[in-house]
């Protein structure tokens, strides 16, 4: 067996485990004892945390990250003079203390590093240690190089992106995540199985993502069916495993087009990431069936997602994609349609979507009609 060269980058240190949460203080003080903590719109969620820490000063992050948010939130940061960023919360407040970590330090305007709307610059000095504790399982933010922020002005999600930006130390508690609102635990679930999904159907899949794949995609949607039954610890554990192995698996191979639309289409609505993802997700799996030629290597792997996914939905490998659709909508999942996507912007949203990042690694190099076509599909989730 040949084996393709690849690399693999990913957060300093990974600890992973229920009740993990209780190190947390300690290993963020080894950083240093001026602590910028980000939480959620809650701060009391984030109580137990800051009582156990000696100098905090606090940032709330009450959606996801835009260009005057950051902005804001970069000032107050830089008065503070932190010594380690921590992040308590989703992948929006993960994301915007990646960014803050990333721009304390930096010199220069943060368009100057922002990409597409802005210069894409590489970051010239180190960003200071930040730390991760998800309270979703659905970004992998925890593990991955980049901070996703909303700029009005233009109507589009960008990243700021440097190899520098993995977090120092990703503390995956799955506790965390207990008693996550059923609308969060969806959207965020969704995201996460397509997250170990795109990453093994894409062009830049290596061994090491398709073990991280392989193992995760059968554990998410049975773990999400458990959940819309009853709260239950071990489907939270498993869908933690889910969303840190798409994290990674992402960070070292790539996407394809849900997110490339995602982020334009964020931008365009305002609307949750997760749920964006969760609605287009079936409609792209249907459309890189229909493009994949017979005996391919792509028609090998949505063979085995089709087969992972029909397991716990009770339908043959055939039906897998269209049982998805029905599940999802069943659970509560809207389409793009309830999302706020007029018939009316699907073109130029298609047409934004071709230059995204994310399309890079899309198996299937779809052009403009082809994903107006694909937007059409998703107006409702089922």
């Amino acid at each position: 067996m040949t084996l393709p060269p690849f690399s693999f980058a990913s957060a300093g240190e990974i600890l992973f485990g229920r009740g993990r949460a209780a190190e947390a203080a300690g290993r963020i003080s080894a950083f240093g004892h001026r602590v910028l903590l980000v939480h959620g719109a809650d701060p009391a969620r984030a109580g137990w945390l800051r009582e156990a820490l000696p100098h905090v000063i606090c940032i709330a992050c009450r959606g996801e990250p835009d260009l005057p948010a950051l902005e804001s939130a970069l000032a107050k940061a830089r008065a503070a003079e932190p010594e380690v960023v921590v992040a308590l919360g989703g992948g929006a407040v993960i994301d915007l203390a990646k960014a803050l970590a990333a721009l304390i330090p930096a010199p220069g305007e943060i368009l100057e590093y922002l990409e597409v709307v802005g210069q894409g610059q590489p970051l010239t000095v180190p960003p200071l240690p930040m730390v991760a504790l998800p309270t979703t399982a659905g970004t992998g933010a925890e593990v991955t190089r980049n901070a996703v922020i909303g700029v009005p002005e233009a109507r589009r999600k960008v990243s700021l992106r440097d190899p520098a930006m993995l977090p120092r130390l990703a503390l995956v508690d799955p506790a965390l995540t207990d008693g996550c609102p059923w609308g969060v635990t969806l959207a965020s679930g969704l995201d996460a199985l397509t997250q170990v999904i795109e990453p093994y159907l894409c062009t830049r899949a290596n061994p090491m993502t398709d073990a991280l794949c392989r193992a995760a995609i059968p554990l998410a949607l049975p773990a999400l069916m458990r959940l819309d039954e009853a709260e239950d610890p071990a489907a939270r554990d498993a869908m933690a495993y889910v969303s840190l192995s798409g994290g990674l698996a992402l960070a070292n191979a790539g996407l394809g087009a849900v997110h490339g639309l995602a982020g334009v289409i964020g931008g365009e609505t305002g609307a949750p990431h997760g749920a964006i993802c969760g609605a287009l997700l079936v409609p792209v799996l249907s459309a890189l069936s229909g493009a994949a030629e017979a005996g391919s290597q792509l028609q090998a792997r949505l063979d085995e997602v089709a087969g992972w996914l029909a397991r716990p939905l009770g339908v043959s490998p055939d039906a897998a994609f269209p049982a998805l659709a029905t599940w999802a909508q069943g659970a509560g999942l809207a389409g793009l349609g309830g999302l706020g996507v007029a018939a009316e912007a699907r073109g130029r949203i298609a047409h934004q979507a071709q230059a995204s990042s994310s399309m890079r690694a899309s198996p299937v190099t779809f052009d403009s009609d082809a994903l107006t076509v694909i937007l059409e599909a998703a107006h409702s989730a089922g």
